[in-house]
C-alpha cells in the first residue's frame, strides 16, 4: 500500500479545526470473569496461562449456560464513574450488541447501551506545561471482553496473507469498562498532546482506585482515538475514522498527529473521508483501513435477556464516593510541593509512569530527589535495555534500601550500581548481594594506608607537589588507589590520609 500523503501540520491547523473524541476500555483487576466465575488473574499469570484454560461454559457461549454478573465489577464501575465527575444511575442494564465476533463464542457481546451505569461527567486533564483542559465524559458502561485471535502462516501476524488463525478464548468474558467522552473541541494545535494528557489522565484515575493495573502494553487499557477535521468558518462536523486499540502514551499522541495531517491533505485535494476504523502501525508511525466504522444500528441493540437491571443502593453510592482517592491532578501538585521537585524533575517521574514507585520508595525511606533518581536514571535504563517496567526489574522496597547503603557510606555511587545489577538477577537484597559478592566501601584505615604507599611509592613526586600546596595533584594518588581497591576504597577517607601524610 502506497503511503499517504500528509499535510505539514501547521497549515492543516490553519485550515481546519480538529475535533476529538476518546473510546478507552480499562480491563478491572476482578478476580473472576464479568459473568463467569472463570479465573481472571494478574497480569503475568494471565499472559503465562495456557490458551483456552481460564475458560468456563459461558464464555464459551455454550448452550444452556447463563451470565452472573460480577459483584466486585459492579463495585469498580460505580467507583470510576464517580471519579469521573459522573451521575450514577439508579437503574442500568445490561444489552447485547450483535456483531460478528470469531474470538467471542456467543457472536454477541454483552454490553450497557441506552442505560450506562454512569454518565455525564469530565475530568481535568493537565498538559506539560501546567496547562489544565475539562474532558467532557458522556459515559462509562460496563461490559465484556473479546477472546484472541493468532494468525498463523502469513510474515506479519496478520490476517492478511495468514494461512489459518487460533483462537483463545483466555480474555473472552473479561470485565470491561468502556468511558466515551462527548466530542471534544478547541484543543487545536495541542490536540495530540490532549489526547496522550487524557489517556494518562484515565490511567492514573484507575491505578489510583486500584481496580486495574493499566498498562497500555498488556491491553489492561485501550484507546480508540476519534479525529476528524472541519473547514474554519463552518460548524458542520466533518466525517470521523476510530484508530484503534493505540498501546502506548506516545503512540496515541503520534496517531492523532498522522490522521490530523493525512485528513487535511484528503480534503485539501477534494477528497472525502471514509468513516471507518483504522489501525495503528507503531513501526511505520502510520494507520491503515480496518473496516467500515458501523453505527449503533447496525449492532441491533436488545435489552440482554438473562440478567436483571443493576440497581445500586444510595448507601453504596455514597461509601464508594466517600472512599474515593484524591484526584491526580491535586495529588501531583502536592506531591511535587512535598517533595520540592521543580517542574522538569516532577514532569520525568509524572510523564514516565513512575509516580506510584517513587512515592512508595520515599515512603519506605529513601529522599525525594535520591528515589527520583534511581527510578529516572539507572533502573530506566535498565528497563529500556531489557524492554521492561521499570517496576518488573525491582521494588520500590529494594531501592530504597539499596540508597540506606549508599547514605550509610557502606556502598559508593558506582558500588550501588553493581548492587542493583544483582538485585535485578535475582541475587537477593541489596545487603546480600553487597555480603556475597564483597562490593563494601573499605575504609579500614590500615588497608587503605598499604595502598597509598604503593601508590606513592609509583608516583615519588606526587607528594611534593602537595607539601608545596597543589592539594589537586592528591587526585592522581586517590584514583591509583581506587584503582587498585576495584572502586571499594573510601574516596574521602583516602584523601584525608593523603593529606596527613602530607602534612607530617
Amino acid at each position: 500500500m502506497a503511503a499517504a500523503k500528509l499535510m505539514d501540520f501547521d497549515k492543516a491547523l490553519e485550515l481546519f479545526e480538529p475535533v476529538l473524541g476518546f473510546e478507552v476500555h480499562v480491563e478491572l483487576n476482578t478476580n473472576t470473569k464479568m459473568f463467569s466465575d472463570a479465573p481472571n488473574p494478574a497480569n503475568e499469570a494471565f499472559h503465562a496461562a495456557e490458551p483456552n484454560t481460564l475458560i468456563a461454559p459461558v464464555d464459551l457461549g455454550l448452550p444452556g449456560s447463563l451470565p452472573v454478573v460480577n459483584e466486585t465489577a459492579i463495585r469498580s464501575s460505580i467507583s470510576l464513574g464517580l471519579a469521573l465527575g459522573c451521575s450514577i444511575a439508579e437503574s442500568s442494564r445490561f444489552a447485547r450488541k450483535n456483531y460478528f465476533y470469531p474470538d467471542l463464542g456467543k457472536n454477541y457481546q454483552i454490553s450497557q447501551y441506552d442505560e450506562p451505569i454512569a454518565y455525564d461527567g469530565s475530568v481535568e486533564v493537565e498538559l506539560e506545561d501546567g496547562t489544565l483542559i475539562t474532558i467532557p465524559i458522556e459515559r462509562a458502561h460496563m461490559e465484556e471482553d473479546a477472546g484472541k485471535l493468532t494468525h498463523m502462516g502469513g510474515a506479519t501476524g496478520r490476517i492478511q496473507g495468514a494461512e489459518y488463525s487460533l483462537v483463545d478464548y483466555n480474555r473472552a468474558g473479561v470485565p470491561l469498562v468502556e468511558i466515551v467522552t462527548n466530542i471534544i473541541y478547541g484543543t487545536e494545535h495541542r490536540a495530540p498532546e490532549v489526547a496522550k494528557a487524557y489517556v494518562q489522565a484515565i490511567r492514573d484515575i484507575v491505578r489510583g482506585l486500584g481496580i486495574s493495573e493499566a498498562r497500555l502494553e498488556r491491553g489492561n487499557l485501550r484507546c480508540d482515538a476519534n479525529v476528524s477535521l472541519r473547514p474554519r468558518g463552518t460548524d458542520k462536523l466533518g466525517t470521523r475514522t476510530e484508530t484503534k486499540n493505540v498501546n502506548s502514551m506516545r503512540s496515541v499522541e503520534r496517531a492523532v498527529k498522522y490522521e490530523i495531517q493525512r485528513q487535511a491533505q484528503i480534503l485539501a485535494d477534494g477528497g472525502t473521508i471514509t468513516q471507518e476504523t483504522r489501525h495503528w502501525h507503531e513501526d511505520t508511525g502510520t494507520t491503515s483501513p480496518g473496516r467500515p466504522k458501523s453505527d449503533a444500528d447496525d449492532y441491533r441493540y436488545f435489552p440482554e435477556p438473562d440478567l436483571l437491571p443493576v440497581e445500586p443502593a444510595a448507601e453504596l453510592i455514597e461509601e464508594l464516593r466517600v472512599a474515593l482517592p484524591e484526584q491526580p491532578v491535586a495529588r501531583r501538585r502536592r506531591l511535587m510541593t512535598e517533595w520540592g521537585f521543580t517542574d522538569l524533575e516532577f514532569q520525568d517521574v509524572r510523564n514516565g509512569g513512575l509516580l506510584e514507585v517513587v512515592e512508595a520508595t520515599i515512603a519506605a525511606g529513601a529522599a525525594p530527589a535520591t528515589a527520583r533518581k534511581w527510578w529516572t536514571g539507572e533502573i530506566s535504563r535498565l528497563a529500556n535495555a531489557q524492554e521492561k517496567e521499570a517496576t518488573e526489574l525491582i521494588s520500590p522496597e529494594n531501592v530504597a534500601a539499596l540508597q540506606q547503603l549508599v547514605d550509610a557510606g557502606t556502598l559508593t555511587d558506582k558500588l550501588a550500581r553493581q548492587v542493583l545489577e544483582g538485585v535485578i538477577a535475582g541475587e537477593g537484597t541489596p545487603q546480600e548481594v553487597v555480603d556475597a559478592r564483597g562490593l563494601a566501601v573499605v575504609s579500614d584505615d590500615g588497608a587503605l594506608i598499604a595502598a597509598i604507599d604503593e601508590a606513592l611509592a609509583a608516583q615519588p613526586d606526587v607528594m611534593a607537589k602537595i607539601k608545596d600546596g597543589k592539594v589537586q595533584a592528591a587526585g592522581a594518588v586517590i584514583g591509583a588507589v581506587m584503582k587498585a581497591m576495584k572502586g571499594q576504597a573510601d574516596a574521602a577517607r583516602v584523601r584525608e590520609l593523603i593529606l596527613e601524610r602530607a602534612a607530617q
